[in-house]
Protein backbone atom coordinates (compact mmCIF):
# COMPACT_ATOMS: atom_id res chain seq x y z
CA UNK A 1 0.00 0.00 0.00
CA UNK A 2 1.14 3.52 -0.55
CA UNK A 3 2.53 5.49 1.91
CA UNK A 4 0.98 8.70 1.40
CA UNK A 5 2.03 12.39 2.90
CA UNK A 6 0.35 15.10 3.28
CA UNK A 7 2.87 18.54 3.22
CA UNK A 8 1.14 21.85 5.60
CA UNK A 9 2.82 25.18 3.95
CA UNK A 10 2.32 28.10 2.89
CA UNK A 11 5.63 28.61 0.45
CA UNK A 12 4.06 27.19 -2.98
CA UNK A 13 7.54 27.11 -4.34
CA UNK A 14 9.53 24.81 -1.66
CA UNK A 15 5.57 22.82 -1.31
CA UNK A 16 6.35 21.70 -4.68
CA UNK A 17 9.76 20.70 -4.39
CA UNK A 18 9.12 18.82 -1.23
CA UNK A 19 6.17 17.02 -3.15
CA UNK A 20 8.41 16.65 -6.31
CA UNK A 21 11.52 14.88 -3.89
CA UNK A 22 9.15 12.80 -1.95
CA UNK A 23 7.20 11.58 -5.03
CA UNK A 24 10.42 10.49 -6.61
CA UNK A 25 10.88 8.35 -3.63
CA UNK A 26 7.61 6.09 -3.91
CA UNK A 27 5.43 8.51 -1.70
CA UNK A 28 1.96 9.78 -2.83
CA UNK A 29 1.84 13.07 -1.52
CA UNK A 30 -0.74 16.01 -1.48
CA UNK A 31 -0.45 19.89 -0.21
CA UNK A 32 -1.82 22.15 1.62
CA UNK A 33 -1.06 26.06 1.94
CA UNK A 34 -3.14 26.52 5.27
CA UNK A 35 -4.49 24.96 8.75
CA UNK A 36 -7.89 25.27 6.83
CA UNK A 37 -7.09 23.35 3.75
CA UNK A 38 -5.27 20.70 6.09
CA UNK A 39 -8.56 19.85 8.23
CA UNK A 40 -10.48 19.41 4.89
CA UNK A 41 -7.45 16.96 3.17
CA UNK A 42 -7.37 14.93 6.38
CA UNK A 43 -10.96 15.02 6.52
CA UNK A 44 -11.38 13.57 2.77
CA UNK A 45 -8.36 11.26 3.26
CA UNK A 46 -6.21 8.86 4.80
CA UNK A 47 -2.44 10.20 5.15
CA UNK A 48 0.23 7.96 6.60
CA UNK A 49 2.09 11.35 7.98
CA UNK A 50 1.36 14.68 8.03
CA UNK A 51 4.61 17.44 7.21
CA UNK A 52 3.79 20.54 8.63
CA UNK A 53 5.43 24.14 8.52
CA UNK A 54 5.48 25.64 11.89
CA UNK A 55 4.01 29.41 10.68
CA UNK A 56 0.79 29.43 8.24
CA UNK A 57 -1.26 32.30 7.33
CA UNK A 58 -4.16 31.44 9.02
CA UNK A 59 -2.98 29.53 11.98
CA UNK A 60 -0.11 27.48 13.16
CA UNK A 61 0.95 23.88 13.62
CA UNK A 62 -0.26 23.64 17.00
CA UNK A 63 -3.60 24.88 16.42
CA UNK A 64 -3.82 21.76 13.75
CA UNK A 65 -1.73 19.60 15.96
CA UNK A 66 -4.82 20.14 18.37
CA UNK A 67 -7.50 19.49 16.24
CA UNK A 68 -6.03 16.28 14.87
CA UNK A 69 -5.86 15.46 18.53
CA UNK A 70 -9.84 16.29 18.41
CA UNK A 71 -10.94 14.52 15.36
CA UNK A 72 -8.78 11.12 16.19
CA UNK A 73 -6.54 11.31 13.61
CA UNK A 74 -3.58 9.60 14.81
CA UNK A 75 -0.94 9.74 11.43
CA UNK A 76 2.32 10.81 12.99
CA UNK A 77 3.53 14.93 12.59
CA UNK A 78 6.95 16.39 11.62
CA UNK A 79 7.07 19.85 12.15
CA UNK A 80 8.79 22.28 10.01
CA UNK A 81 10.57 25.18 12.00
CA UNK A 82 13.79 27.83 11.92
CA UNK A 83 15.92 27.49 14.70
CA UNK A 84 14.63 30.30 16.15
CA UNK A 85 11.39 28.94 17.11
CA UNK A 86 12.29 25.53 18.19
CA UNK A 87 10.79 25.96 21.28
CA UNK A 88 7.69 26.19 19.47
CA UNK A 89 8.56 22.76 17.61
CA UNK A 90 9.04 21.53 21.28
CA UNK A 91 5.36 22.49 22.35
CA UNK A 92 4.06 20.45 19.39
CA UNK A 93 6.02 17.29 20.37
CA UNK A 94 4.31 17.49 23.65
CA UNK A 95 0.99 17.71 21.44
CA UNK A 96 2.17 14.69 19.76
CA UNK A 97 4.42 15.67 16.85
CA UNK A 98 6.61 12.85 16.65
CA UNK A 99 9.43 14.75 15.30
CA UNK A 100 10.57 18.20 14.40
CA UNK A 101 13.34 19.37 11.77
CA UNK A 102 15.74 22.84 11.50
CA UNK A 103 14.97 24.91 8.15
CA UNK A 104 16.71 25.00 5.97
CA UNK A 105 15.97 21.34 5.51
CA UNK A 106 18.78 18.96 5.03
CA UNK A 107 16.83 16.14 2.63
CA UNK A 108 18.61 13.19 3.67
CA UNK A 109 18.35 14.31 7.52
CA UNK A 110 14.50 14.59 6.35
CA UNK A 111 13.80 11.41 4.30
CA UNK A 112 15.83 9.65 7.72
CA UNK A 113 13.10 11.20 10.18
CA UNK A 114 10.59 10.45 7.92
CA UNK A 115 11.33 6.54 7.38
CA UNK A 116 11.62 6.40 11.69
CA UNK A 117 8.05 8.02 12.21
CA UNK A 118 6.65 5.28 9.47
CA UNK A 119 8.30 2.63 10.61
CA UNK A 120 7.73 3.47 14.62
CA UNK A 121 4.76 1.59 16.06
CA UNK A 122 2.01 3.10 16.12
CA UNK A 123 1.33 2.85 19.89
CA UNK A 124 4.40 4.47 20.88
CA UNK A 125 4.63 7.54 22.92
CA UNK A 126 5.66 10.63 21.52
CA UNK A 127 8.61 11.10 23.87
CA UNK A 128 7.85 11.46 27.39
CA UNK A 129 7.16 8.27 29.61
CA UNK A 130 6.05 8.41 33.83
CA UNK A 131 9.47 7.16 35.85
CA UNK A 132 9.08 3.50 37.56
CA UNK A 133 6.99 3.05 40.37
CA UNK A 134 9.05 0.56 42.29
CA UNK A 135 11.86 3.08 43.30
CA UNK A 136 14.24 3.34 46.21
CA UNK A 137 15.86 6.74 46.24
CA UNK A 138 16.33 9.45 43.63
CA UNK A 139 17.11 10.45 39.83
CA UNK A 140 20.54 11.62 39.58
CA UNK A 141 19.14 14.51 37.63
CA UNK A 142 16.24 14.97 39.87
CA UNK A 143 13.50 14.08 36.74
CA UNK A 144 10.09 12.90 37.70
CA UNK A 145 9.52 11.60 34.62
CA UNK A 146 11.74 11.75 31.40
CA UNK A 147 12.16 12.68 27.66
CA UNK A 148 14.21 10.98 24.82
CA UNK A 149 16.66 12.91 22.50
CA UNK A 150 16.55 13.05 19.43
CA UNK A 151 19.83 13.64 18.39
CA UNK A 152 21.96 10.21 17.21
CA UNK A 153 23.91 10.07 20.61
CA UNK A 154 20.45 10.07 22.48
CA UNK A 155 19.07 7.59 20.04
CA UNK A 156 21.76 4.89 20.58
CA UNK A 157 21.93 4.91 23.81
CA UNK A 158 18.23 4.72 24.26
CA UNK A 159 17.97 1.41 21.34
CA UNK A 160 21.04 0.20 23.44
CA UNK A 161 18.39 0.46 26.68
CA UNK A 162 15.67 -1.29 24.68
CA UNK A 163 18.29 -3.98 23.51
CA UNK A 164 19.88 -4.90 27.40
CA UNK A 165 16.65 -4.44 29.16
CA UNK A 166 14.65 -7.52 28.80
CA UNK A 167 18.13 -9.46 29.19
CA UNK A 168 19.41 -10.65 32.79
CA UNK A 169 22.54 -9.34 32.06
CA UNK A 170 24.76 -7.34 34.28
CA UNK A 171 25.07 -3.63 33.25
CA UNK A 172 28.00 -1.16 33.42
CA UNK A 173 26.90 2.69 33.00
CA UNK A 174 29.69 4.59 32.30
CA UNK A 175 29.16 8.30 31.73
CA UNK A 176 30.70 11.71 33.25
CA UNK A 177 29.25 13.56 36.29
CA UNK A 178 25.57 14.55 35.54
CA UNK A 179 24.62 13.07 32.64
CA UNK A 180 21.87 10.82 34.38
CA UNK A 181 23.01 7.12 35.18
CA UNK A 182 20.78 6.44 37.80
CA UNK A 183 17.45 7.87 35.27
CA UNK A 184 18.70 5.14 32.25
CA UNK A 185 19.59 2.40 35.44
CA UNK A 186 15.71 2.86 36.45
CA UNK A 187 15.07 3.00 32.66
CA UNK A 188 16.70 -0.68 32.16
CA UNK A 189 14.38 -1.72 35.53
CA UNK A 190 11.70 -0.64 34.13
CA UNK A 191 11.97 -2.16 30.40
CA UNK A 192 13.26 -5.51 32.05
CA UNK A 193 11.24 -8.47 33.17
CA UNK A 194 11.69 -7.85 36.81
CA UNK A 195 9.74 -4.58 37.03
CA UNK A 196 7.20 -5.13 39.44
CA UNK A 197 10.33 -6.32 41.81
CA UNK A 198 12.31 -3.42 43.82
CA UNK A 199 14.89 -1.17 42.15
CA UNK A 200 16.99 -0.68 45.08
CA UNK A 201 19.87 1.83 44.71
CA UNK A 202 23.48 1.80 46.65
CA UNK A 203 25.79 5.11 46.80
CA UNK A 204 28.87 3.62 46.95
CA UNK A 205 30.97 6.78 47.30
CA UNK A 206 28.65 7.20 50.70
CA UNK A 207 29.49 3.90 52.25
CA UNK A 208 32.22 4.05 55.55
CA UNK A 209 34.30 0.99 54.70
CA UNK A 210 33.76 -0.45 57.86
CA UNK A 211 30.02 -0.18 56.97
CA UNK A 212 29.91 -1.60 53.70
CA UNK A 213 29.14 -5.33 54.65
CA UNK A 214 26.09 -4.44 56.63
CA UNK A 215 24.96 -1.60 53.78
CA UNK A 216 25.30 -4.67 51.28
CA UNK A 217 24.40 -8.25 53.26
CA UNK A 218 22.73 -6.67 56.15
CA UNK A 219 22.88 -7.47 59.88
CA UNK A 220 21.54 -9.50 62.95
CA UNK A 221 20.85 -7.41 66.24
CA UNK A 222 24.24 -7.68 68.78
CA UNK A 223 26.87 -8.27 65.88
CA UNK A 224 28.76 -4.84 66.37
CA UNK A 225 28.30 -1.94 68.56
CA UNK A 226 25.65 0.06 67.33
CA UNK A 227 23.66 -2.68 66.21
CA UNK A 228 20.50 -2.34 67.84
CA UNK A 229 18.26 -4.56 66.04
CA UNK A 230 18.39 -6.63 62.39
CA UNK A 231 18.65 -4.99 59.51
CA UNK A 232 18.09 -5.81 55.52
CA UNK A 233 20.70 -5.08 53.84
CA UNK A 234 20.66 -3.78 50.13
CA UNK A 235 21.08 -7.26 48.26
CA UNK A 236 18.39 -9.16 50.59
CA UNK A 237 15.95 -6.05 49.57
CA UNK A 238 16.44 -6.18 45.92
CA UNK A 239 15.72 -10.28 46.06
CA UNK A 240 13.62 -10.60 42.63
CA UNK A 241 14.71 -7.05 41.39
CA UNK A 242 17.74 -4.86 40.19
CA UNK A 243 20.66 -3.81 42.52
CA UNK A 244 21.90 -0.48 41.83
CA UNK A 245 25.59 0.42 42.64
CA UNK A 246 26.58 4.00 41.79
CA UNK A 247 29.94 5.14 41.62
CA UNK A 248 31.21 1.68 42.23
CA UNK A 249 34.67 2.70 41.79
CA UNK A 250 34.52 4.01 45.38
CA UNK A 251 34.57 0.60 46.74
CA UNK A 252 37.07 -0.19 48.53
CA UNK A 253 39.48 -3.21 47.93
CA UNK A 254 38.02 -5.19 50.60
CA UNK A 255 34.37 -4.33 49.77
CA UNK A 256 35.26 -5.67 46.32
CA UNK A 257 36.17 -9.07 47.20
CA UNK A 258 32.76 -9.66 49.34
CA UNK A 259 30.84 -8.04 46.82
CA UNK A 260 32.35 -10.41 44.12
CA UNK A 261 31.77 -12.97 46.02
CA UNK A 262 28.34 -12.65 46.81
CA UNK A 263 27.73 -12.24 42.94
CA UNK A 264 29.47 -15.74 41.71
CA UNK A 265 27.77 -17.54 44.91
CA UNK A 266 24.05 -15.57 44.79
CA UNK A 267 24.19 -16.41 48.13
CA UNK A 268 25.15 -13.63 51.54
CA UNK A 269 25.78 -13.92 54.74
CA UNK A 270 24.03 -11.43 56.93
CA UNK A 271 27.29 -9.52 59.80
CA UNK A 272 26.96 -11.44 62.49
CA UNK A 273 24.40 -14.51 61.17
CA UNK A 274 25.62 -18.26 60.34
CA UNK A 275 22.68 -18.51 58.01
CA UNK A 276 22.95 -17.79 53.60
CA UNK A 277 20.46 -16.48 52.32
CA UNK A 278 19.83 -16.74 48.53
CA UNK A 279 19.19 -13.87 46.89
CA UNK A 280 18.21 -13.67 43.14
CA UNK A 281 19.49 -9.62 41.25
CA UNK A 282 20.05 -7.57 38.55
CA UNK A 283 22.49 -6.10 39.24
CA UNK A 284 23.17 -2.54 37.77
CA UNK A 285 26.60 -0.34 38.31
CA UNK A 286 27.31 3.07 37.43
CA UNK A 287 31.17 4.84 37.24
CA UNK A 288 31.87 8.17 35.90
CA UNK A 289 35.79 6.67 36.29
CA UNK A 290 37.62 5.07 33.51
CA UNK A 291 38.07 1.61 35.62
CA UNK A 292 40.04 -0.36 33.44
CA UNK A 293 42.75 2.13 34.37
CA UNK A 294 42.12 1.82 37.68
CA UNK A 295 42.40 -2.15 37.00
CA UNK A 296 46.23 -1.29 36.24
CA UNK A 297 46.47 1.11 38.60
CA UNK A 298 45.99 -2.04 41.39
CA UNK A 299 42.37 0.05 42.84
CA UNK A 300 39.85 -2.11 40.71
CA UNK A 301 39.64 -5.92 40.65
CA UNK A 302 39.51 -7.08 37.25
CA UNK A 303 37.28 -10.07 37.60
CA UNK A 304 34.66 -7.76 39.76
CA UNK A 305 34.75 -5.67 36.39
CA UNK A 306 33.93 -8.53 34.07
CA UNK A 307 31.54 -9.71 36.55
CA UNK A 308 29.51 -6.48 36.40
CA UNK A 309 29.90 -5.28 32.97
CA UNK A 310 28.36 -8.02 30.71
CA UNK A 311 26.95 -5.00 28.45
CA UNK A 312 28.10 -1.56 28.87
CA UNK A 313 25.59 1.76 28.07
CA UNK A 314 28.19 4.91 27.54
CA UNK A 315 26.37 8.20 28.57
CA UNK A 316 27.04 11.02 25.97
CA UNK A 317 27.72 13.90 27.50
CA UNK A 318 25.41 17.54 26.62
CA UNK A 319 28.01 18.71 24.13
CA UNK A 320 27.57 15.62 21.96
CA UNK A 321 23.81 16.34 21.60
CA UNK A 322 23.53 19.75 21.17
CA UNK A 323 20.81 19.62 18.96
CA UNK A 324 19.06 18.26 22.07
CA UNK A 325 19.40 21.14 24.33
CA UNK A 326 16.23 23.21 23.48
CA UNK A 327 14.44 19.66 23.93
CA UNK A 328 15.61 19.41 27.59
CA UNK A 329 15.67 22.78 28.20
CA UNK A 330 12.34 23.25 27.55
CA UNK A 331 11.60 20.17 29.41
CA UNK A 332 13.36 21.20 32.91
CA UNK A 333 11.50 24.76 32.05
CA UNK A 334 8.37 22.89 32.56
CA UNK A 335 9.66 21.03 35.27
CA UNK A 336 10.61 24.70 37.19
CA UNK A 337 7.75 26.26 36.00
CA UNK A 338 5.67 23.64 38.19
CA UNK A 339 7.98 23.60 41.16
CA UNK A 340 7.87 27.17 41.00
CA UNK A 341 4.89 28.02 40.53
CA UNK A 342 5.42 30.49 37.43
CA UNK A 343 4.26 30.39 33.85
CA UNK A 344 7.35 31.13 31.77
CA UNK A 345 6.46 30.46 28.09
CA UNK A 346 10.24 30.08 26.58
CA UNK A 347 13.51 31.19 25.36
CA UNK A 348 14.28 33.99 23.80
CA UNK A 349 16.62 33.93 20.46
CA UNK A 350 19.56 34.75 22.03
CA UNK A 351 18.94 32.92 25.20
CA UNK A 352 18.55 29.76 22.98
CA UNK A 353 21.90 30.77 21.37
CA UNK A 354 23.64 30.77 24.68
CA UNK A 355 22.05 27.63 25.69
CA UNK A 356 22.99 25.86 22.66
CA UNK A 357 26.61 27.59 22.55
CA UNK A 358 27.66 26.56 25.94
CA UNK A 359 29.68 23.48 26.69
CA UNK A 360 28.37 22.32 29.76
CA UNK A 361 30.96 20.59 31.81
CA UNK A 362 28.00 19.56 34.40
CA UNK A 363 25.86 18.46 31.24
CA UNK A 364 21.89 17.93 32.17
CA UNK A 365 22.22 18.48 35.97
CA UNK A 366 23.99 21.95 35.35
CA UNK A 367 21.57 22.42 32.49
CA UNK A 368 18.11 22.04 34.83
CA UNK A 369 19.98 23.61 37.56
CA UNK A 370 20.30 26.59 35.29
CA UNK A 371 17.48 26.55 34.12
CA UNK A 372 15.59 26.73 37.80
CA UNK A 373 17.65 29.59 38.06
CA UNK A 374 16.54 31.28 35.21
CA UNK A 375 12.46 30.67 36.02
CA UNK A 376 13.41 32.24 39.34
CA UNK A 377 14.68 35.00 37.79
CA UNK A 378 12.38 35.62 34.59
CA UNK A 379 9.97 38.87 35.27
CA UNK A 380 8.82 38.26 31.62
CA UNK A 381 6.63 36.06 29.76
CA UNK A 382 10.16 34.45 28.39
CA UNK A 383 13.86 34.27 29.85
CA UNK A 384 16.36 36.30 28.13
CA UNK A 385 20.10 36.18 28.63
CA UNK A 386 19.79 38.50 31.44
CA UNK A 387 18.46 35.72 33.57
CA UNK A 388 20.99 32.98 32.59
CA UNK A 389 24.02 32.10 34.95
CA UNK A 390 26.82 34.19 34.30
CA UNK A 391 29.11 31.16 32.70
CA UNK A 392 26.76 30.52 29.87
CA UNK A 393 26.56 34.27 28.71
CA UNK A 394 30.13 35.28 29.15
CA UNK A 395 31.45 32.88 27.07
CA UNK A 396 32.85 28.68 27.06
CA UNK A 397 32.67 26.24 30.01
CA UNK A 398 36.15 27.64 32.09
CA UNK A 399 37.29 23.58 32.50
CA UNK A 400 34.89 21.39 29.96
CA UNK A 401 35.45 18.15 29.99
CA UNK A 402 36.66 17.17 27.31
CA UNK A 403 37.20 18.65 23.37
CA UNK A 404 34.54 17.94 20.69
CA UNK A 405 35.45 15.41 18.26
CA UNK A 406 37.57 17.06 15.04
CA UNK A 407 35.59 16.76 12.24
CA UNK A 408 37.23 14.68 9.96
CA UNK A 409 36.59 11.96 12.77
CA UNK A 410 32.89 12.67 12.46
CA UNK A 411 30.99 9.82 9.78
CA UNK A 412 29.14 12.59 7.75
CA UNK A 413 30.75 15.76 8.10
CA UNK A 414 28.52 17.44 5.49
CA UNK A 415 25.43 16.62 7.19
CA UNK A 416 26.95 17.76 10.77
CA UNK A 417 28.27 20.93 9.63
CA UNK A 418 24.44 21.52 7.85
CA UNK A 419 22.99 21.07 11.44
CA UNK A 420 25.33 22.96 12.94
CA UNK A 421 25.04 26.09 10.64
CA UNK A 422 20.98 25.65 11.32
CA UNK A 423 21.82 25.65 15.08
CA UNK A 424 23.76 28.71 14.87
CA UNK A 425 20.77 30.60 12.71
CA UNK A 426 23.41 31.18 9.43
CA UNK A 427 25.98 32.54 11.80
CA UNK A 428 29.02 31.05 11.12
CA UNK A 429 31.47 31.96 13.43
CA UNK A 430 28.62 30.58 15.98
CA UNK A 431 28.78 27.22 13.74
CA UNK A 432 32.62 26.84 14.22
CA UNK A 433 32.34 26.57 17.83
CA UNK A 434 29.57 24.17 18.13
CA UNK A 435 31.45 22.02 15.84
CA UNK A 436 34.84 22.63 17.61
CA UNK A 437 36.90 24.16 14.53
CA UNK A 438 38.23 26.95 13.69
CA UNK A 439 36.40 29.11 11.43
CA UNK A 440 39.16 29.12 9.10
CA UNK A 441 38.83 25.29 8.40
CA UNK A 442 34.52 26.27 8.64
CA UNK A 443 35.01 28.06 5.34
CA UNK A 444 37.24 25.76 3.64
CA UNK A 445 34.93 22.72 4.60
CA UNK A 446 32.31 25.37 2.81
CA UNK A 447 33.63 25.56 0.07
CA UNK A 448 34.52 21.76 0.06
CA UNK A 449 30.77 20.88 -0.27
CA UNK A 450 29.12 23.28 -2.11
CA UNK A 451 27.36 25.04 1.01
CA UNK A 452 26.27 28.45 0.93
Amino acid sequence: MEERILIVDDDITFALMLRTWLSKRGFGVETASSVAAARKALGGGVFSLVLSDMRLPDEDGIALLQWMAGAGITAPVIVMTSYAEIQNAVRCMKLGARDYVAKPVNPDELLKKIREALDAPAAQAPAAKPAPRSVKGSSAIGMLNYIEGRSDAARQLYEHIRLVAPTNMSVLVNGESGTGKEHVAQLVHRESKRAGKPFVAVDCGAIPRELAASEFFGHVKGSFTGALSDKTGAFEAADGGTLFLDEVGNLSYETQVQLLRALQERRIRPVGSTREIPVDIRLVAATNEDLEAAIVRGTFRADLYHRINSFTLRMPCLRQMREDIPLYADFFLDQANRELDKRIVGFDPAAAAALAAYDWPGNLRQLRNAVLSATLLAAGEYITCRDLPGEITDGPAAEPAAAPLPLRDRASEEEQIRRALAAAGGNKSQAAKLLGIDRKTLYNKLHLYGIE
